[in-house]
């Protein structure tokens, strides 16, 4: 399931990060990947252990954990520290799939991607992630402040840059819901939920789906 996300950052919230990546320490980015990746990642990503860095992550995970769109797609556990990415011309990242199981101190299963766009589409040629899935490639190029969500486990790639600088936030999620399956379902059903409480408030349909939906999510959480 590839679900695209409007607006996770707002304009204003996106300038102050936008300066403070500008000032940010850059470090190569294959220092972060797992042995496959390494082989085919060619980025700079700010530095993780910078004081810039720790804030910057901070403001990206504030942003996810406020945004209920986010939240019915992902049903996230467990956020990993996000990764601020930047691609100038020539630079890509091939063809992987991301590690199963991540983090050094905090071990969690890896789920599911999340990719903020951080500049402007048109600030850049080039650079669009590519995700395989059953129904053929998908390219996602999204507006500053969009995100995407996509399995994890699926081959993605960052195509080449031609022009300008792409700049992103990178980060993965274990979801209460392993099964990718279920988690379509329940964010599908969330979806109806949400319109039937904005619209019918006090139907008993709209009990009827609140019930349903809280309860598969209570029988198919892991915790």
């Amino acid at each position: 399931m590839l679900i695209t996300i409007k607006s996770v950052i707002d304009p204003a919230q996106l300038q102050v990060i936008q300066q403070a990546i500008q000032q940010a320490p850059f470090v190569d980015g294959r220092s972060s990947a797992g042995k496959s990746a390494q082989r085919v990642k060619n980025n700079q990503e700010v530095d993780q252990n910078s004081e810039m860095g720790k804030q910057l992550a901070q403001v990206i995970i504030g942003n996810l954990s406020h945004n209920d769109a986010f939240k019915n797609a992902a049903l996230p556990h467990r956020i990993a520290t996000p990764f601020i990415a930047k691609y100038g011309p020539g630079m890509t990242y091939g063809f992987h799939i991301d590690d199963p199981v991540m983090g050094s101190e905090h071990r969690f299963r890896c789920d599911i991607a999340c990719t903020i766009f951080l500049n402007d589409a048109d600030a850049y040629d080039g650079g669009e992630l590519v995700v395989r899935t059953s129904f053929g490639e998908q390219k996602v190029k999204l507006a500053a402040g969009d995100a995407v969500v996509y399995p994890a486990s699926s081959l993605h790639q960052v195509a080449e840059v031609t022009r300008g600088e792409r700049i992103v936030a990178v980060t993965w999620i274990q979801s209460l819901v392993r099964d990718p399956a279920k988690r379509e379902l329940l964010y599908e059903l969330g979806l109806a939920r949400d319109t039937l409480m904005r619209d019918k408030p006090d139907a008993d349909e709209t009990a009827q789906v609140d019930h349903s939906y809280t309860n598969l999510v209570r029988m198919w959480s892991e915790l």
